[in-house]
């Protein structure tokens, strides 16, 4: 798999001098670090679909103050296929309060018809958007996690139950609990809120990092200095190219979640690296 084994020194300081009456005598003893595994939250361990659109959607109700939306209550009740369809081009919060935006404003909206022309200029037609509107992603960010906020007050069953676990994940987690080894969660969904779910699913990783903790590169190069990293499960195929192409981070073996949100063409062209995993595989995974 391309594992680097990651080994500590401890040293040893001996008082017998023995034949030696010059000084202590040194020992080195290698100490194996801790095995762990590390996961992408949203779209790996859980499925959130519904809560990124009822959260975003509150969020430009509650929060945004637009005058280019009207939200009607029925819009609640069922995700729009838009919103899925372009779900996996997002790579952070902010910018589905953005697509939520565009997908319900009274004029020009996003609908099926449009979709792949905002879809084949993802990144330009979101930084467009914040120009128009002059918005800050930083504050597109901060009124999300305020209406999860508001939500988790409010009834918190409610929240956390639009969060569909899958089953396969959880019990490879709970696999590698009793095998001794660790997992480590690295999200771009805020700590607090991946705690709260992951806690409510009776799970609890070595750490979990948020999008406060910075990019998932930089901290998975932090971590090889202090754990042998056994895998990376992520369902963001560009995350997992960014990993490979890092000297510090290259050895990581790397794999892409099949069921999380993937675009059509991310199953396609990988490199011998990353390996395409399945839901199915979960259970042979623990034994490498």
């Amino acid at each position: 798999m391309g594992r680097r084994q990651v080994v500590r020194h401890r040293v040893l300081v001996s008082t017998f001098l023995g034949s030696n009456p010059s000084g202590p005598v040194l020992k080195i003893e290698k100490v194996s670090a801790q095995k762990i595994f590390l996961l992408d939250f949203d779209g790996v361990i859980v499925d959130g679909m519904r809560e990124y659109w009822h959260s975003s959607l509150l969020a430009c109700e509650k929060y945004l103050d637009s005058p280019h939306i009207t939200v009607d209550q029925n819009l609640y009740k069922r995700v729009p296929n838009t919103f899925k369809e372009i779900r996996p081009w997002v790579k952070y919060g902010w910018e589905m309060v953005l697509i939520v935006h565009e997908i319900i404003k009274t004029k020009n909206p996003i609908k099926n018809r449009n979709k792949n022309e905002f879809i084949n200029k993802y990144h330009q037609n979101c930084q467009i958007i914040l120009k128009d509107y002059s918005w800050i992603p930083e504050d597109l960010q901060k009124i999300l996690d305020e209406s999860r906020n508001y939500q988790i007050d409010k009834d918190f069953e409610a929240w956390v139950n639009l969060h569909n676990p899958f089953d396969e994940v959880i019990n490879f987690l709970e696999e590698l609990r009793k095998r001794e080894i660790k997992s480590g969660i690295i999200t771009t969904k805020g700590e607090i809120f991946a705690k709260k779910i992951l806690k409510h699913l009776n799970i609890f990783p070595e750490f979990v990092f948020g999008y406060e903790s910075g990019t998932k590169i930089k901290i998975a190069k932090n971590l090889t200095e202090t754990y042998e990293i056994l895998g990376f499960i992520e369902d963001r195929k560009k995350t997992l190219i960014d990993i490979k192409q890092n000297s510090d981070t290259c050895h990581i073996p790397c794999f892409l979640a099949e069921w999380g949100y993937l675009k059509d063409s991310d199953k396609h062209n990988l490199s011998n690296e990353i390996k395409l995993l399945k839901l199915g595989d979960l259970e042979h995974l623990v034994a490498i």
